[in-house]
């Protein structure tokens, strides 16, 4: 009688015991390197849902089939524990970050092993350990020392809520990515990383990774690369002009008005002059408190018109009207626009919206227009500095120290960490100061450089900062002289799976791949990029179709699942229920189906081991084993893992109305292994084998064995499909003729003698009458 609880918490036990040899990846070895990276999880609430285990089990099988193809294979495991997801759920449960942190990461273990995942436990890391953001710390000074790291007062995307400073990544439809508070604009001075110096590099090696298109596409838009050239625009009667960018300069002779942005200096330059000066004042003022990607989206065009003042088309001379609109961005360009409606969407949205001229006129080559009004040619980006500054308690303490008379200075290699000072009140202030601002005794100290009174910065790195460069540290996690040994780093990188979700796919890989350049250019690391292959796994949406979450209680913990069913019948069925990249909503009923599987393999299993020892397969078990062999395989390379399980159905089906010899029933028991690895294992050891299946030999197929000797040849009449025939692979023109003819139902349609027969061998027969 199957027991998938008593059977997993066995084996279980032997994995913990064996745990830190048995799934640890070699230092030096002769084997060809595998490395296969999840995307590791916050540990920030009560624990794992089943949307984590739906990538971590793809992981899992990758990790399992090339360890027993022989490869030498690195599959971490850690905690992103800092940043705003903790220390708010810590502010919620009125518990320190930090003994929060311990308690949850404990959890989220506990749950991994439980379904039964091999992980290098050895190699376990947190973003929180002061022997990890040491070098979290060490990286950004190395940004710092390049003049990627700098200090500026800008303005920010600033939440009310988590009273904090947002990148603009992290700011949808105007509202905080993660709370969902309305955004609001503040003017501060906030650390930025130079991130829009490596654009064109950030760009160009997309190119060479093996990566989804979309994921791909999403960040080349991001980037957002585009090709133009700076025009000026001269005001009437006035000593001032206005330069725009444009990635159409041939249709300047159609632009019928430009536009300002919001916050362009000129507005303020020509006050006097403006006769409405009211209301742009207080157009120009709402405007500013928008989030840029909200400004960017907003279907509805918005504007004023900056009346007494006119700009001079340089191209025909022609006076059109200045405007004011909010979709215009400072920064992208020179800040203007030249509207041309009648080629550009939404310039003729606005005109219509303010009857203003759409024009036909003819197109100009650009090299003509751009030399006739002295341009010049550009290259823009919408890409902009990272914000990094966060006004929080629980992040990684930006190493630098203010000093009066120095400035800015880099906190003394020798001297990091520079640790999080253990502090009763870390709630955030809402002043656009870190708590940290308040603790004297931290914040003071000596200048590095002149040795004066000084002080430390007190706004930390946000979340993404320890997540960069987690992948690096897995490969030397407790070297205490550098991040990575430069040896051991050749030796892994790049990684070669990395498997996550489609939501980071601007965030943390673009600010990962960002860093892994500027280490690349101090030649800390030998490869430009650091992932080679990236696969996204779908979302699993709750049985309401609608995204997990726990507003809307349609939340699934897998604890339940693996008491009720076996952590094997979760893994199953999280990789049966469609292909890995799709979205699929759960079904508390289709669980049952894995499960019946799973008691099926064991009962035959008990049949086998019943058979004399000498039994000999019947005619056809091998075909039928080996065909599943070469589909099981080559799914599992294709991350085809539901077609897999599928094809693992198939040939169980077949198996049981034979008879298959031990030695071929544990070629199946190493296929079931990725997937099932609880059971396989202990089928494995009922069979007498010793050790465990983690490094026996994948099964081979032999192609003999899987070629058809027959084939289903298609009938056609005219060209079109009545229908076909099961025949001989090797059958001749004339033998397939007379077969089908002899068909009454193909008689009837043959209504003549066929003028002509059509025969494709190994294919089909077309009769043409």
């Amino acid at each position: 009688m199957y027991s998938a609880q008593k059977i997993e918490k066995k084996w279980q036990k032997i994995w913990a015991r064996n745990a830190f040899k048995l799934w640890h990846a070699l230092g030096q070895s002769k084997q060809k390197k595998f490395y296969v990276l999840d995307m590791f999880p916050y540990p920030s609430g009560d624990g794992l849902h089943i949307g984590h285990v739906v990538g971590y089990t793809a992981s899992d099988i990758i990790a399992r089939y090339h360890r027993m193809i022989g490869d030498n294979v690195l599959h971490p495991m850690g905690w992103d524990a800092f940043g705003l997801p903790a220390e708010n759920y810590a502010i919620k449960k009125k518990i320190h970050p930090e003994i929060v942190v311990k308690n949850n990461v404990k959890n989220f273990r506990r749950q991994l092993q439980s379904v039964g995942f091999s992980y290098d436990w050895q190699r376990e890391i947190s973003t929180t350990d002061p022997e990890y953001y040491k070098w979290t710390q060490w990286i950004f000074l190395q940004l710092f020392k390049k003049g990627l790291a700098y200090e500026a007062e800008i303005p920010v995307n600033w939440c009310p809520s988590d009273k904090t400073v947002l990148a603009n990544e992290e700011v949808i439809d105007g509202h905080c990515e993660r709370c969902q508070s309305a955004v609001e604009r503040k003017q501060l001075k906030q650390w930025i990383l130079k991130i829009t110096a490596y654009a064109d590099r950030l760009l160009a090696d997309l190119e060479g990774l093996d990566w989804p298109e979309k994921v791909k596409e999403m960040q080349k838009n991001w980037i957002g690369k585009s090709e133009g050239a700076l025009i000026k625009f001269p005001i009437s009667d006035a000593q001032s002009k206005i330069e725009v960018f444009t990635t159409r300069p041939d249709t300047l002779d159609g632009a019928t008005y430009v536009v300002l942005a919001p916050e362009h200096s000129l507005i303020n330059q020509l006050q006097s002059r403006i006769k409405n000066w009211s209301d742009v004042q207080q157009y120009t003022q709402q405007a500013k408190n928008k989030s840029e990607r909200e400004r960017q989206e907003n279907k509805e065009k918005t504007g004023v018109e900056l009346k007494g003042i006119t700009a001079i088309n340089p191209f025909n001379k022609e006076k059109i009207p200045v405007w004011v609109s909010d979709y215009v961005l400072i920064h992208y360009g020179a800040g203007a626009i030249m509207a041309v409606p009648q080629h550009d969407e939404r310039d003729r949205e606005f005109a219509k919206k303010f009857q203003l001229p759409i024009l036909d006129r003819p197109l100009i080559p650009n090299d003509t227009v751009i030399t006739k009004v002295n341009g010049q040619k550009k290259i823009n980006y919408k890409l902009r500095d990272w914000i990094f500054s966060r006004q929080r308690y629980w992040g990684e303490p930006i190493p630098i120290i203010k000093c009066v008379q120095c400035g800015n200075v880099a906190v003394p290699e020798k001297d990091l960490p520079v640790t999080l000072p253990k502090v009763k009140n870390y709630e955030p202030t809402g002043n656009a100061e870190s708590p940290l601002a308040a603790i004297s005794k931290w914040v003071n100290v000596k200048c590095p450089q002149c040795h004066g009174p000084a002080q430390r910065e007190t706004n930390t790195m946000p979340q993404w900062a320890g997540s960069c460069w987690y992948y690096l540290r897995y490969l030397d996690p407790k070297n205490k002289k550098a991040f990575v040994n430069p040896q051991v780093e050749k030796n892994w990188l790049p990684v070669d799976t990395y498997i996550g979700g489609v939501e980071h796919a601007v965030l943390h890989l673009l600010y990962a791949r960002f860093w892994h350049k500027v280490l690349f250019d101090i030649g800390a690391v030998s490869t430009k990029e650091p992932f080679q292959k990236l696969v996204n796994q779908g979302l699993i949406l709750g049985p309401d179709g609608q995204k997990m979450s726990k507003s809307r209680g349609n939340v699934i913990n897998p604890d339940e699942l693996v008491q009720k069913f076996g952590a094997d019948s979760l893994r199953l069925y999280e990789m049966f229920m469609g292909p890995l990249e799709e979205a699929k909503p759960w079904d508390p009923k289709g669980i049952i189906g894995l499960e019946r599987f799973l008691k099926r393999i064991y009962t035959y299993h008990e049949k086998v081991l019943a058979q004399p020892k000498k039994t000999v397969s019947t005619a056809g078990a091998d075909k039928i084993l080996h065909k599943t062999i070469k589909k099981v395989t080559d799914d599992i390379q294709q991350f085809r893992f539901n077609t897999a399980i599928s094809a693992l159905m198939i040939g169980l089906n077949e198996i049981e109305k034979t008879t298959i010899a031990q030695s071929q029933w544990e070629q199946f028991i190493k296929l079931i292994f990725p997937f099932a690895p609880h059971l396989a294992q202990e089928l494995w050891s009922q069979l007498g084998k010793k050790g465990l299946l983690d490094y026996a030999a994948w099964p081979v197929y032999d192609s003999k064995l899987i070629q058809e000797t027959e084939i289903d040849l298609i009938i056609q009449i005219n060209g079109k499909v009545r229908g076909k025939i099961r025949v001989a692979k090797e059958i001749t023109q004339a033998e397939a003729e007379r077969i089908v003819l002899q068909d009454d139902r193909i008689k009837t349609m043959l209504s003549e003698k066929p003028k002509k027969v059509i025969f494709v061998s190994g294919r089909l027969i077309n009769f043409v009458i």
